[in-house]
Protein backbone atom coordinates (compact mmCIF):
# COMPACT_ATOMS: atom_id res chain seq x y z
CA UNK A 1 0.00 0.00 0.00
CA UNK A 2 1.15 3.27 -1.09
CA UNK A 3 1.91 6.68 1.38
CA UNK A 4 -1.65 8.34 1.99
CA UNK A 5 -2.58 11.67 3.40
CA UNK A 6 -5.34 11.95 6.58
CA UNK A 7 -6.64 15.64 6.47
CA UNK A 8 -7.36 15.14 9.85
CA UNK A 9 -4.28 13.65 11.14
CA UNK A 10 -2.81 16.39 9.03
CA UNK A 11 0.34 13.87 8.63
CA UNK A 12 1.12 11.17 5.97
CA UNK A 13 1.46 7.37 6.75
CA UNK A 14 0.76 4.29 5.29
CA UNK A 15 -2.45 2.38 5.28
CA UNK A 16 -5.79 3.27 3.67
CA UNK A 17 -6.71 6.03 5.69
CA UNK A 18 -8.65 6.82 8.70
CA UNK A 19 -11.28 4.86 7.79
CA UNK A 20 -12.22 3.17 11.39
CA UNK A 21 -9.95 5.02 13.74
CA UNK A 22 -6.76 6.36 12.50
CA UNK A 23 -3.60 8.27 14.62
CA UNK A 24 -5.87 11.69 15.17
CA UNK A 25 -8.03 9.51 16.54
CA UNK A 26 -11.21 10.59 14.65
CA UNK A 27 -13.74 8.02 13.20
CA UNK A 28 -16.18 8.86 10.45
CA UNK A 29 -18.94 9.34 12.73
CA UNK A 30 -16.73 12.00 14.90
CA UNK A 31 -15.75 14.14 11.50
CA UNK A 32 -19.71 13.67 10.39
CA UNK A 33 -20.74 15.28 13.87
CA UNK A 34 -18.00 17.67 13.32
CA UNK A 35 -19.34 19.08 9.80
CA UNK A 36 -22.42 18.95 11.02
CA UNK A 37 -21.50 21.20 14.20
CA UNK A 38 -19.82 23.66 11.48
CA UNK A 39 -22.26 23.81 8.55
CA UNK A 40 -24.75 24.70 11.63
CA UNK A 41 -22.32 27.42 12.69
CA UNK A 42 -21.67 28.61 8.84
CA UNK A 43 -25.15 29.38 8.50
CA UNK A 44 -25.30 31.22 11.81
CA UNK A 45 -23.05 33.01 10.95
CA UNK A 46 -24.95 34.05 7.62
CA UNK A 47 -27.76 35.43 10.59
CA UNK A 48 -25.44 36.81 12.93
CA UNK A 49 -23.84 38.85 9.90
CA UNK A 50 -27.57 40.35 9.04
CA UNK A 51 -28.13 40.85 12.58
CA UNK A 52 -24.91 43.12 12.91
CA UNK A 53 -25.90 45.23 9.63
CA UNK A 54 -29.23 46.15 11.25
CA UNK A 55 -26.88 47.20 14.52
CA UNK A 56 -27.95 43.78 16.76
CA UNK A 57 -25.37 41.90 18.21
CA UNK A 58 -24.82 39.46 21.48
CA UNK A 59 -22.26 38.33 23.65
CA UNK A 60 -23.40 34.87 24.30
CA UNK A 61 -23.73 33.98 20.68
CA UNK A 62 -20.28 34.88 19.77
CA UNK A 63 -18.38 33.60 22.53
CA UNK A 64 -20.32 29.84 21.29
CA UNK A 65 -19.47 30.86 17.79
CA UNK A 66 -15.51 30.78 19.21
CA UNK A 67 -15.83 27.55 21.58
CA UNK A 68 -17.62 25.45 18.81
CA UNK A 69 -15.02 26.30 16.20
CA UNK A 70 -12.85 25.41 18.74
CA UNK A 71 -14.27 22.02 19.25
CA UNK A 72 -13.42 21.32 15.75
CA UNK A 73 -9.44 21.80 15.87
CA UNK A 74 -7.21 18.79 15.51
CA UNK A 75 -6.87 16.80 18.51
CA UNK A 76 -9.25 18.66 20.83
CA UNK A 77 -12.75 16.55 20.87
CA UNK A 78 -13.13 12.76 19.79
CA UNK A 79 -16.38 12.19 21.64
CA UNK A 80 -19.45 11.71 19.67
CA UNK A 81 -21.98 12.81 22.73
CA UNK A 82 -20.44 16.10 23.28
CA UNK A 83 -20.35 16.68 19.86
CA UNK A 84 -24.03 15.71 19.35
CA UNK A 85 -24.69 18.18 22.21
CA UNK A 86 -22.90 20.52 20.64
CA UNK A 87 -24.53 20.51 17.24
CA UNK A 88 -28.16 20.79 19.24
CA UNK A 89 -26.44 23.97 20.94
CA UNK A 90 -26.01 25.47 17.78
CA UNK A 91 -29.66 25.06 16.96
CA UNK A 92 -30.84 26.58 20.14
CA UNK A 93 -28.05 29.21 19.92
CA UNK A 94 -29.24 29.73 16.37
CA UNK A 95 -32.82 30.26 17.67
CA UNK A 96 -31.56 33.05 19.26
CA UNK A 97 -30.01 34.72 15.91
CA UNK A 98 -32.87 34.69 14.43
CA UNK A 99 -34.65 36.47 16.87
CA UNK A 100 -31.94 38.86 17.20
CA UNK A 101 -32.47 39.27 13.28
CA UNK A 102 -36.24 39.26 13.08
CA UNK A 103 -36.77 42.16 15.38
CA UNK A 104 -33.43 44.17 13.63
CA UNK A 105 -35.64 43.75 10.03
CA UNK A 106 -38.80 45.07 12.18
CA UNK A 107 -37.36 47.97 14.18
CA UNK A 108 -35.32 49.05 10.92
CA UNK A 109 -38.09 48.46 8.41
CA UNK A 110 -41.20 48.42 10.17
CA UNK A 111 -44.16 45.89 10.98
CA UNK A 112 -44.59 43.92 8.23
CA UNK A 113 -47.62 43.71 7.01
CA UNK A 114 -49.05 40.97 3.63
CA UNK A 115 -49.13 43.45 0.64
CA UNK A 116 -49.50 42.78 -3.33
CA UNK A 117 -46.82 42.91 -5.42
CA UNK A 118 -46.03 43.18 -9.18
CA UNK A 119 -44.14 40.23 -11.05
CA UNK A 120 -42.57 41.02 -14.54
CA UNK A 121 -40.13 43.69 -15.50
CA UNK A 122 -42.15 47.19 -16.88
CA UNK A 123 -40.93 50.14 -18.97
CA UNK A 124 -37.95 52.10 -17.95
CA UNK A 125 -34.80 51.34 -16.43
CA UNK A 126 -34.16 48.79 -13.78
CA UNK A 127 -32.08 47.25 -10.91
CA UNK A 128 -32.25 43.62 -9.58
CA UNK A 129 -31.48 43.08 -5.86
CA UNK A 130 -30.50 39.05 -5.18
CA UNK A 131 -29.65 37.68 -2.00
CA UNK A 132 -30.85 38.35 1.66
CA UNK A 133 -29.40 41.86 2.89
CA UNK A 134 -32.35 44.22 3.60
CA UNK A 135 -29.85 47.14 4.52
CA UNK A 136 -28.34 47.06 0.90
CA UNK A 137 -31.75 47.10 -0.76
CA UNK A 138 -32.68 50.30 2.01
CA UNK A 139 -29.39 51.64 0.88
CA UNK A 140 -30.14 51.40 -2.41
CA UNK A 141 -33.96 52.62 -2.77
CA UNK A 142 -33.03 56.23 -0.92
CA UNK A 143 -29.64 56.65 -3.20
CA UNK A 144 -31.95 55.71 -6.24
CA UNK A 145 -34.98 57.84 -5.18
CA UNK A 146 -34.75 60.90 -7.75
CA UNK A 147 -32.88 58.80 -10.74
CA UNK A 148 -35.76 57.50 -12.35
CA UNK A 149 -34.79 53.92 -12.12
CA UNK A 150 -36.70 51.10 -10.90
CA UNK A 151 -35.83 48.57 -8.52
CA UNK A 152 -37.17 44.91 -8.68
CA UNK A 153 -36.43 42.06 -6.08
CA UNK A 154 -35.34 38.87 -7.09
CA UNK A 155 -35.56 35.23 -4.73
CA UNK A 156 -34.84 35.72 -1.58
CA UNK A 157 -35.44 39.58 -1.76
CA UNK A 158 -39.14 39.28 -2.27
CA UNK A 159 -40.46 39.34 1.54
CA UNK A 160 -38.83 42.99 1.16
CA UNK A 161 -42.50 44.32 0.02
CA UNK A 162 -43.46 43.82 3.79
CA UNK A 163 -41.91 45.82 5.62
CA UNK A 164 -43.52 49.65 5.13
CA UNK A 165 -40.13 51.53 5.40
CA UNK A 166 -39.38 49.54 2.01
CA UNK A 167 -42.40 49.84 0.29
CA UNK A 168 -43.13 53.62 0.81
CA UNK A 169 -40.95 54.01 -1.68
CA UNK A 170 -42.34 54.10 -5.07
CA UNK A 171 -39.84 53.04 -7.32
CA UNK A 172 -39.87 49.31 -5.56
CA UNK A 173 -41.73 48.50 -8.51
CA UNK A 174 -42.17 44.59 -7.96
CA UNK A 175 -40.39 41.69 -7.63
CA UNK A 176 -38.66 39.44 -11.54
CA UNK A 177 -37.54 35.91 -11.49
CA UNK A 178 -37.77 33.12 -8.81
CA UNK A 179 -35.51 30.88 -7.36
CA UNK A 180 -31.26 31.33 -7.43
CA UNK A 181 -31.02 28.26 -9.70
CA UNK A 182 -32.34 29.91 -12.25
CA UNK A 183 -30.66 32.99 -12.05
CA UNK A 184 -28.19 32.52 -15.07
CA UNK A 185 -31.41 32.70 -17.80
CA UNK A 186 -33.37 35.59 -15.75
CA UNK A 187 -30.34 37.99 -15.53
CA UNK A 188 -29.75 37.37 -18.68
CA UNK A 189 -33.03 38.20 -19.78
CA UNK A 190 -33.46 41.16 -17.07
CA UNK A 191 -31.05 43.42 -19.26
CA UNK A 192 -30.51 45.39 -16.56
CA UNK A 193 -27.90 45.57 -13.65
CA UNK A 194 -27.72 43.21 -11.20
CA UNK A 195 -26.86 43.92 -7.68
CA UNK A 196 -25.73 40.44 -5.46
CA UNK A 197 -25.78 40.94 -1.79
CA UNK A 198 -25.03 37.48 -0.23
CA UNK A 199 -24.95 34.49 -1.08
CA UNK A 200 -26.64 32.35 -3.48
CA UNK A 201 -24.98 34.04 -6.99
CA UNK A 202 -24.12 31.82 -9.46
CA UNK A 203 -20.88 31.88 -11.70
CA UNK A 204 -22.07 33.19 -14.94
CA UNK A 205 -21.84 30.53 -18.20
CA UNK A 206 -19.85 31.06 -20.83
CA UNK A 207 -22.64 32.01 -23.21
CA UNK A 208 -23.73 34.58 -20.67
CA UNK A 209 -23.03 38.36 -21.20
CA UNK A 210 -24.32 39.78 -17.79
CA UNK A 211 -21.21 40.01 -16.41
CA UNK A 212 -20.48 43.12 -17.20
CA UNK A 213 -23.53 44.22 -15.28
CA UNK A 214 -23.37 42.09 -12.36
CA UNK A 215 -22.35 43.64 -9.33
CA UNK A 216 -21.78 42.55 -5.77
CA UNK A 217 -21.36 43.68 -2.54
CA UNK A 218 -18.69 43.19 0.73
CA UNK A 219 -17.35 39.50 0.59
CA UNK A 220 -19.70 38.22 -2.13
CA UNK A 221 -17.60 38.36 -5.50
CA UNK A 222 -17.52 36.81 -8.67
CA UNK A 223 -14.68 37.15 -11.35
CA UNK A 224 -15.57 39.40 -13.42
CA UNK A 225 -18.18 41.15 -12.03
CA UNK A 226 -17.80 44.98 -9.96
CA UNK A 227 -17.20 44.67 -6.46
CA UNK A 228 -18.47 46.95 -4.41
CA UNK A 229 -16.55 47.37 -0.62
CA UNK A 230 -19.41 50.84 0.36
CA UNK A 231 -22.46 51.23 1.00
CA UNK A 232 -22.42 53.48 -2.22
CA UNK A 233 -24.53 52.21 -4.80
CA UNK A 234 -23.66 55.28 -7.15
CA UNK A 235 -22.00 52.36 -9.82
CA UNK A 236 -25.08 50.19 -9.99
CA UNK A 237 -27.33 53.39 -10.21
CA UNK A 238 -25.18 55.20 -13.27
CA UNK A 239 -25.04 51.54 -15.05
CA UNK A 240 -29.10 51.34 -15.20
CA UNK A 241 -29.28 54.78 -16.84
CA UNK A 242 -26.62 53.78 -19.20
CA UNK A 243 -28.31 51.14 -20.13
CA UNK A 244 -31.70 52.57 -20.81
CA UNK A 245 -35.44 51.50 -20.53
CA UNK A 246 -35.82 47.70 -20.19
CA UNK A 247 -37.89 45.28 -22.47
CA UNK A 248 -41.18 45.04 -20.47
CA UNK A 249 -42.43 41.34 -20.02
CA UNK A 250 -45.92 40.08 -19.14
CA UNK A 251 -47.22 41.17 -15.42
CA UNK A 252 -49.07 39.24 -12.57
CA UNK A 253 -50.31 40.29 -9.15
CA UNK A 254 -49.43 38.13 -6.42
CA UNK A 255 -49.06 38.42 -2.40
CA UNK A 256 -46.49 38.16 0.03
CA UNK A 257 -46.04 39.25 3.18
CA UNK A 258 -47.49 37.06 6.21
CA UNK A 259 -45.08 37.41 8.51
CA UNK A 260 -45.88 35.32 11.92
CA UNK A 261 -46.85 39.04 13.65
CA UNK A 262 -49.80 38.90 10.95
CA UNK A 263 -50.69 35.50 11.86
CA UNK A 264 -50.04 35.63 15.27
CA UNK A 265 -52.68 38.44 14.86
CA UNK A 266 -55.27 36.12 13.59
CA UNK A 267 -54.58 33.62 16.04
CA UNK A 268 -57.83 33.51 17.60
CA UNK A 269 -60.19 32.95 14.65
CA UNK A 270 -57.25 30.60 13.52
CA UNK A 271 -58.00 28.53 16.78
CA UNK A 272 -62.00 29.02 16.75
CA UNK A 273 -61.29 27.58 12.72
CA UNK A 274 -59.09 24.63 14.13
CA UNK A 275 -61.70 23.81 16.73
CA UNK A 276 -64.66 24.41 14.19
CA UNK A 277 -62.92 22.00 11.49
CA UNK A 278 -62.74 24.54 8.89
CA UNK A 279 -58.47 23.76 9.29
CA UNK A 280 -57.71 20.78 10.10
CA UNK A 281 -53.84 20.88 9.44
CA UNK A 282 -50.83 22.46 9.12
CA UNK A 283 -47.75 22.12 6.70
CA UNK A 284 -44.55 24.09 6.50
CA UNK A 285 -43.21 23.71 3.30
CA UNK A 286 -39.85 25.71 2.18
CA UNK A 287 -36.43 25.90 3.16
CA UNK A 288 -33.76 25.74 0.35
CA UNK A 289 -34.49 25.10 -3.24
CA UNK A 290 -31.65 23.52 -5.90
CA UNK A 291 -31.54 22.06 -9.33
CA UNK A 292 -31.01 18.40 -8.84
CA UNK A 293 -33.96 15.88 -9.30
CA UNK A 294 -36.01 15.03 -6.87
CA UNK A 295 -37.24 18.57 -6.02
CA UNK A 296 -40.47 18.43 -8.14
CA UNK A 297 -41.69 16.41 -4.53
CA UNK A 298 -42.04 19.67 -3.16
CA UNK A 299 -44.52 21.02 -5.73
CA UNK A 300 -46.22 17.68 -5.96
CA UNK A 301 -47.00 17.08 -2.13
CA UNK A 302 -48.68 20.48 -1.60
CA UNK A 303 -50.91 20.44 -4.54
CA UNK A 304 -52.08 17.05 -2.60
CA UNK A 305 -52.35 18.71 0.71
CA UNK A 306 -56.19 18.80 1.32
CA UNK A 307 -58.34 22.11 0.99
CA UNK A 308 -58.98 22.45 4.78
CA UNK A 309 -55.39 22.94 5.69
CA UNK A 310 -52.84 26.16 5.97
CA UNK A 311 -49.31 26.10 3.99
CA UNK A 312 -46.61 27.91 5.50
CA UNK A 313 -43.85 28.42 3.50
CA UNK A 314 -40.67 30.68 3.76
CA UNK A 315 -36.63 30.32 2.10
CA UNK A 316 -36.36 30.04 -1.56
CA UNK A 317 -38.13 26.46 -1.41
CA UNK A 318 -41.31 28.65 -2.01
CA UNK A 319 -40.55 28.80 -5.47
CA UNK A 320 -41.46 25.24 -6.07
CA UNK A 321 -44.83 25.83 -4.74
CA UNK A 322 -45.92 29.43 -4.50
CA UNK A 323 -47.14 29.43 -8.86
CA UNK A 324 -49.90 27.03 -8.00
CA UNK A 325 -53.32 27.95 -6.90
CA UNK A 326 -54.26 26.76 -3.24
CA UNK A 327 -57.51 28.26 -3.13
CA UNK A 328 -58.61 30.29 0.30
CA UNK A 329 -59.70 29.40 3.69
CA UNK A 330 -61.88 32.41 5.51
CA UNK A 331 -60.85 33.40 8.72
CA UNK A 332 -63.46 35.39 10.92
CA UNK A 333 -64.97 36.12 7.50
CA UNK A 334 -61.97 37.20 5.71
CA UNK A 335 -60.80 35.46 2.60
CA UNK A 336 -56.95 34.12 3.53
CA UNK A 337 -55.19 32.75 1.10
CA UNK A 338 -53.50 28.65 2.03
CA UNK A 339 -50.66 29.36 0.76
CA UNK A 340 -48.94 32.11 3.43
CA UNK A 341 -45.24 33.13 2.51
CA UNK A 342 -43.77 34.14 5.94
CA UNK A 343 -40.41 35.39 4.58
CA UNK A 344 -36.97 34.22 3.95
CA UNK A 345 -35.16 30.95 5.11
CA UNK A 346 -34.65 33.24 8.33
CA UNK A 347 -38.02 33.31 8.91
CA UNK A 348 -38.41 30.05 10.02
CA UNK A 349 -38.03 31.62 12.93
CA UNK A 350 -42.06 32.49 12.46
CA UNK A 351 -42.84 29.30 11.84
CA UNK A 352 -41.41 28.42 15.08
CA UNK A 353 -43.35 30.99 16.62
CA UNK A 354 -46.77 30.32 14.63
CA UNK A 355 -45.92 26.30 16.30
CA UNK A 356 -45.49 27.15 19.76
CA UNK A 357 -48.16 29.64 19.77
CA UNK A 358 -50.85 27.25 18.49
CA UNK A 359 -49.35 24.71 21.19
CA UNK A 360 -49.36 27.00 24.13
CA UNK A 361 -53.51 27.61 23.27
CA UNK A 362 -54.19 23.77 22.70
CA UNK A 363 -51.99 23.30 25.88
CA UNK A 364 -49.93 20.65 24.31
CA UNK A 365 -46.57 19.81 22.72
CA UNK A 366 -44.86 20.80 19.24
CA UNK A 367 -45.62 17.34 18.24
CA UNK A 368 -48.74 16.96 18.87
CA UNK A 369 -50.66 19.34 17.01
CA UNK A 370 -51.81 18.70 13.65
CA UNK A 371 -48.26 19.97 11.78
CA UNK A 372 -46.28 18.35 9.30
CA UNK A 373 -42.78 19.67 8.04
CA UNK A 374 -41.53 18.85 5.11
CA UNK A 375 -38.22 21.12 4.41
CA UNK A 376 -36.37 21.16 1.64
CA UNK A 377 -32.05 21.65 2.21
CA UNK A 378 -28.88 22.61 -0.22
CA UNK A 379 -26.53 24.44 2.35
CA UNK A 380 -25.46 25.66 5.34
CA UNK A 381 -28.25 27.54 6.59
CA UNK A 382 -30.58 25.07 6.34
CA UNK A 383 -28.87 22.94 8.58
CA UNK A 384 -28.70 25.68 10.94
CA UNK A 385 -32.54 25.72 10.89
CA UNK A 386 -32.59 21.83 11.35
CA UNK A 387 -30.29 22.22 14.02
CA UNK A 388 -32.67 24.39 15.94
CA UNK A 389 -36.01 22.11 14.84
CA UNK A 390 -34.10 19.38 16.32
CA UNK A 391 -33.12 21.18 19.44
CA UNK A 392 -36.83 22.03 20.39
CA UNK A 393 -37.74 18.57 19.96
CA UNK A 394 -39.68 18.82 16.52
CA UNK A 395 -40.05 15.11 15.44
CA UNK A 396 -41.11 13.71 11.95
CA UNK A 397 -39.45 16.10 9.71
CA UNK A 398 -39.02 14.69 5.97
CA UNK A 399 -35.87 16.34 4.43
CA UNK A 400 -35.05 16.31 0.90
CA UNK A 401 -34.61 15.59 -1.71
CA UNK A 402 -31.84 13.58 -0.54
CA UNK A 403 -30.37 13.49 3.19
CA UNK A 404 -26.70 15.13 3.54
CA UNK A 405 -24.15 13.11 2.60
CA UNK A 406 -22.08 14.48 5.63
CA UNK A 407 -24.26 12.55 8.27
CA UNK A 408 -22.77 9.27 8.30
CA UNK A 409 -24.60 6.16 8.70
CA UNK A 410 -24.76 5.84 12.50
CA UNK A 411 -25.11 9.39 13.10
CA UNK A 412 -28.21 9.29 10.81
CA UNK A 413 -29.09 6.30 12.80
CA UNK A 414 -29.25 8.55 15.56
CA UNK A 415 -31.42 11.31 14.74
CA UNK A 416 -33.99 9.07 13.33
CA UNK A 417 -33.93 7.26 16.51
CA UNK A 418 -33.88 10.54 18.52
CA UNK A 419 -36.37 12.86 16.13
CA UNK A 420 -37.78 10.19 13.60
CA UNK A 421 -35.97 12.25 10.75
CA UNK A 422 -36.81 10.77 7.81
CA UNK A 423 -36.18 11.41 4.18
CA UNK A 424 -39.00 12.33 1.76
CA UNK A 425 -40.25 9.04 -0.35
CA UNK A 426 -41.24 8.50 -3.86
CA UNK A 427 -44.86 9.34 -3.32
CA UNK A 428 -45.34 13.00 -2.48
CA UNK A 429 -49.49 12.36 -2.40
CA UNK A 430 -49.08 9.35 -0.70
CA UNK A 431 -47.29 11.12 2.33
CA UNK A 432 -49.41 13.83 2.17
CA UNK A 433 -52.11 11.54 2.52
CA UNK A 434 -50.27 9.75 5.67
CA UNK A 435 -49.97 13.44 7.27
CA UNK A 436 -53.89 14.14 7.53
CA UNK A 437 -54.67 10.86 8.44
CA UNK A 438 -52.18 11.09 11.88
CA UNK A 439 -54.51 14.68 12.22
Amino acid sequence: MGMMYCDQCEQTFRGTGCTEMGVCGKSPDIESLQKILLYGLKGMAAYKHHARRLGRTDAETDAFTEEALFATVTNVNFDADTLLEMALECGRVNLKVMQMLNDAHVEKMGQPAPAEITEGIQDGPGILVTGHDMVDLKNLLEQSKDSGVKIYTHSEMLPAHMYPKLRKHNHLAGNYGGAWQLQRNEFERFGGPILATTNCVLIPRAENTYLDRLFTTRCTAIPGATRLTTDDFTPVIERAQQIGALKPTPLKKSMTGFHYTVLLGLADAIVKAVKEGAIKHFFVIGGCDGAEPGRNYFTEFAKNTPPDSLILTMGCGKYRIRDNEYGVVKLNGMEVPRLLDLGQCNDSYGAIQVALALANVFKCGVNDLPLTLVVSWFEQKAVAVLLTLLYLGVKGIRLGPALPAFVSPNVMKILQEKFDLKPISADPAGDASAAVGKS
